[in-house]
């Protein structure tokens, strides 16, 4: 194991995952962020370095305190080598495996690795596999080579316009949190409403506020810098709040230099054809998250 610290090897990363996108996405975009300022107070292990087989992203210690949170216990792994990567995640000073805990990549192989440690490590795996998209921005900055301009959809990639005079663009602050928790796929308990909190503190949050001046349509940003938790209120869906807040999110973290991407559920049909409309890119790669809780 090594464990890599200072700025400059955390930039020297960055260039080496950013050579593997999108294979790499999920944890390109969360060492991005630990090189501005790395809010979540994130570390990354190599096997090696610098001719690295397995990175792996983790939170620190002292932050993985509850054994069943694993919103806070979770880690990003990308890997060149899948025999490597078995053996590296296999030690207890990588993984804990004794706590819930969440993994996540951009790579499906992954998936063989983790079963195969939950027969040795006796916990129970459950995987979740989406679509996973870039904005055509950031994949002319990234991966150009992915950027076919032929199969494009014919609309502008613009949304279409809302009423401002009703909505308005705003920000969350923390009292949202429990609205954000209430409708996110992913949540629904007191440990995501504090993952929730702690997002909304950390990263820029956007929302349209309706006529009571309360959020009806919102989109977040996680540690690994994806767009997620985005929703809306059931009685102004249909509206096209959501594309237009999206769309409005990922323009305002371009001009922050910030690389933008996002999952969609493969049976999410609406969600989907929001981001064909808006172009976004489906990468040839999935978004993977799996959740593991120890027998």
């Amino acid at each position: 194991m090594f464990p890599l610290q200072g700025a400059q090897m955390l930039q020297m990363l960055e260039r080496y995952l950013r050579k593997s996108l999108p294979a790499s996405l999920k944890v390109y975009g969360t060492v991005f962020h630990m090189n501005q300022g790395n809010p979540f107070k994130l570390k990354a292990l190599v096997d090696k370095w610098p001719d690295f087989n397995t990175v792996v992203i983790r939170p620190q210690e002292q932050e993985m305190i509850d054994d069943f949170d694993h919103y806070t216990n979770t880690y990003q792994i990308y890997s060149r080598d899948l025999e490597n990567c078995h053996d590296f995640l296999g030690s207890p000073e990588i993984i804990n495996w004794k706590q819930h805990l969440q993994i996540q990549s951009s790579q499906s192989s992954l998936n063989e690795v983790i079963q195969n440690l939950a027969a040795t490590k006796s916990f129970s795996v459950k995987q979740t596999q989406c679509f996973l998209y870039m904005t055509p921005e950031t994949v002319k900055k990234l991966v150009p080579s992915l950027l076919d301009v032929k199969n494009l959809p014919p609309s502008s990639g613009k949304p279409k316009a809302i009423n401002e005079e009703v909505f308005k663009l705003s920000s969350l602050d923390v009292t949202h949190a429990a609205l954000v928790n209430k409708f996110w796929h992913f949540g629904g308990n007191e440990k995501s409403q504090r993952f929730i909190e702690r997002c909304i503190r950390t990263f820029p949050t956007f929302c349209l506020l309706g006529p009571e001046g309360i959020p009806v349509s919102w989109g977040l940003m996680d540690q690994t810098g994806e767009m997620r938790m985005a929703g809306t209120l059931p009685e102004y869906r249909d509206q096209n709040l959501i594309t237009y807040l999206i769309s409005k999110q990922a323009q305002a973290l371009k001009k922050l230099g910030f690389p933008t991407y996002c999952h969609i559920d493969k049976n999410n049909k609406i969600m989907q054809k929001m981001g064909y409309n808006l172009h976004y890119l489906p990468m040839p790669c999935d978004w993977n998250q799996w959740h593991c809780v120890p027998l």
